[in-house]
């Protein structure tokens, strides 16, 4: 089932199209609507759940009076303000993070370059845990455990019946700083390893003897969906993220994503490379 968010985007992308189509701008949408323009910025790129109101007066503004067609959109709109499951994590999600939570639960294909740490979807319990436990807001044992459940319950993903293709460039300090001590390392690399033996999922390393690389300001994920035009960009700060869609944008992270994964080691290599640092029985530096 596509989740909320990816339906809100793919509702967004129609009632875009059919606004070109009439030949207005979005402006003068706003305007005959009554609307902001940052209103139809936001419906169209999926940012904000919609009123069924708004989605009938748009489609009437647009000429659509098709039965079947008006029922479709209607349909689509009802189920895009369906809750998804991570709201019941709300207490520990914040409002910036959803979106990003609500895509990756439908996205067919991911793509992301980490500098230090493991992505969320590859973590351990442990590995999460660690991690969570140094926030600087101080979390309890129970918000701790309350976010790790979150983390855990992301990876379900990989049990869809079209699990994601997911592929990930992790520079080396990834593994030499020890999260969680050489125990939970150990038992992080062990599952990276196994990881990386699935179909569906490719793991690089991009090791430090390449020196200089077009990445090394910024992480970030590239997603993309099986039936939504457009893929996004997602870079998080401490406090906040940022959603890239313009093209220029995704062909930018497309292009140094592609020099990444050409510096890096191989899928074979980075195996090889993750089960000696194993053997040597901890993940963190020599």
């Amino acid at each position: 089932m596509d989740s909320p968010t990816v339906l809100r985007r793919r509702l967004g992308s129609e009632l875009r199209r059919l606004r070109e189509r009439t030949g207005r701008q979005a402006k003068t949408v706003a305007d005959e609507l009554g609307f902001s323009a940052t209103k139809v910025s936001r419906i169209e790129s999926g940012q904000t759940t919609l009123k069924e109101s708004d989605v009938r007066a748009m489609l009437e503004l647009y000429g659509v009076s098709d039965a079947v067609e008006l029922r479709q959109f209607i349909s689509l709109t009802r189920r895009s303000t369906q809750r998804g499951w991570w709201h019941d994590y709300a207490d520990t999600l914040p409002d910036w993070f959803q979106t990003y939570v609500g895509l990756e639960a439908d996205a067919a294909r991911i793509r992301g370059y980490e500098v230090e740490l493991v992505p969320g979807l590859l973590q351990t319990a442990d590995y999460a845990r660690a991690m969570f436990r140094v926030s600087p807001v101080g979390l309890s044992v129970p918000e701790v455990e309350r976010r790790v459940g979150l983390r855990i319950q992301r990876q379900e993903v990989f049990h869809r019946p079209i699990a994601p293709d997911v592929e990930v460039v992790l520079n080396e300090s990834a593994f030499r700083r020890p999260v969680g001590g050489p125990e939970v390392m150990l038992s992080q690399v062990e599952h990276l390893i196994e990881l990386a033996h699935k179909p569906r999922i490719t793991i690089r390393i991009l090791p430090f003897s390449l020196g200089s690389h077009p990445a090394m300001s910024s992480a970030f994920h590239i997603l993309s969906f099986a039936d939504v035009p457009g893929d996004i960009v997602y870079v998080e700060a401490l406090t906040s993220s940022l959603y890239l869609e313009k093209a220029e944008d995704i062909a930018h992270h497309e292009l140094v994503f592609e020099q990444l994964t050409d510096a890096a080691m191989s899928p074979d290599e980075s195996r090889a490379w993750m089960q000696e640092l194993a053997i040597k029985g901890h993940g963190h530096g020599d």
